[in-house]
């Protein structure tokens, strides 16, 4: 079993009141997860209980009034697991009576849509929930336990767990294309009309081809013969099913600075390679400083906190940095390379330091050079993709 990063952070919620809710896509382990803290509960010696509502006669068990469900949950321990707890009918208002009763029960539940999620908490629980994103395992947290896993097999096949089991790559690749389905199909067909899965498709397919690169949502709507409206509308339904994630352009009110513009990550790797259709190796790629700036930003991304945020920067002229890592809104740049001589700074990263003079840190990122430098008053580290995790917060 493969410990992710989140785990301590999940256990120690355990003796805490809060109801904790797991967000993330399909078969990114939010199952495996709370399995993994039902043992954890017995062995603080908790009487957990699981439910998994994809078991239709577990299900069925919650086809009865809002008392008679309180009632089971009441009685089945102190510390309760709801897996796809999305399929209960008014879940807030049963959650709220549980949580606000006598009874010191725990709830931890999952669940895939957030878009679905967000109908079943209309009645306001702020401060009785804390919800968790669930995201693909990171390159670390493989290699931590599967020790052959190379880099260049996550840039393919990303960090979805059920493919990590095998090393038949035929087999990762019918995975993930069963997945990419699977997400059109259940999450995807209730939230658009039927006769728009297709452009949705389409969209898809050109967030995948254009990911890492300015996206232009007019340009969007010409190429799929839709409306700007509907686009904004695709890509929000992607976000909130955390399938795809826009970052923004960083700006400090300086004129040449692009303001609203943005680009945009697919949350794993193999599903990205799989619209593509395209599993063919690093070397032989066009596409290869993509796949390793979109391994960056899916590195940082679980591990971003409330007071952080990841951003790019451009301006008219074309000067531009990968990645503006921001902390208290302190920039730290980040450059995204593939083989390198020397430590050269790149041009993109020279001119941000002189426009941005107190930046005190910047790194830059690539295949095989580890070294030490100073521009302007700032400290430049040259860090392999392998070590990304030493300046991870």
């Amino acid at each position: 079993m493969i410990k992710r990063f989140i785990t301590n952070k999940l256990q120690n919620e355990i003796v805490e009141p809060e109801i904790n809710i797991l967000l993330g896509p399909r078969q990114v382990g939010k199952t495996t997860l709370l399995k993994q803290l039902q043992i954890y509960a017995k062995k603080k010696g908790l009487l957990p209980h699981f439910f998994d509502l994809e078991q239709p006669q577990i299900l069925a068990k919650f086809n009865n009034s809002e008392i008679e469900i309180i009632k089971i949950l009441k009685n089945a321990g102190n510390i309760i697991f709801i897996d796809e707890f999305q399929y209960i009918q008014n879940a807030s208002k049963i959650f709220k009576a549980i949580y606000d009763s006598n009874h010191k029960i725990k709830i931890i539940c999952s669940g895939s849509s957030s878009i679905e999620i967000h109908k079943h908490l209309k009645e306001s629980l702020a401060g009785r929930k804390f919800l968790f994103r669930i995201y693909p395992l990171l390159f670390d947290e493989i290699k931590k336990k599967i020790s052959h896993y190379s880099l260049e097999t996550y840039l393919l096949y990303g960090g979805l767990p059920g493919l990590t089991h095998t090393d038949d790559l035929s087999r990762k690749r019918t995975m993930l294309d069963e997945l990419l389905s699977s997400y059109i199909l259940k999450d995807i067909k209730s939230l658009i009309k039927e006769e728009n899965i297709r452009a949705f498709n389409h969209l898809l397919y050109l967030l995948a081809q254009n990911q890492g690169s300015m996206i232009s949502i007019s340009n969007l709507a010409n190429q799929i013969n839709l409306s700007v409206k509907a686009i904004n509308r695709y890509m929000d339904i992607l976000e909130e099913t955390y399938v795809n994630f826009r970052i923004h352009s960083y700006s400090n009110n300086l004129g040449n600075e692009l303001k609203k513009s943005c680009k945009s990550y697919l949350y794993d790797l193999g599903i990205r390679n799989s619209l593509l259709k395209d599993f063919s190796s690093i070397k032989k790629r066009k596409d290869k400083g993509v796949l390793y700036e979109s391994f960056v930003f899916l590195s940082f991304l679980p591990h971003l906190q409330p007071n952080m945020e990841m951003k790019f920067w451009r301006t008219k002229d074309g000067d531009e940095v990968d990645f503006i890592f921001l902390e208290n809104r302190k920039p730290t740049p980040i450059e995204v390379k593939s083989k390198l001589d020397n430590p050269t700074i790149p041009k993109g990263l020279k001119r941000f330091l002189l426009r941005y003079p107190n930046t005190k840190q910047a790194y830059v990122i690539n295949e095989n050079l580890t070294k030490k430098i100073s521009y302007q008053s700032c400290n430049i580290d040259f860090i392999t993709f392998e070590n990304i995790k030493t300046i991870i917060p």
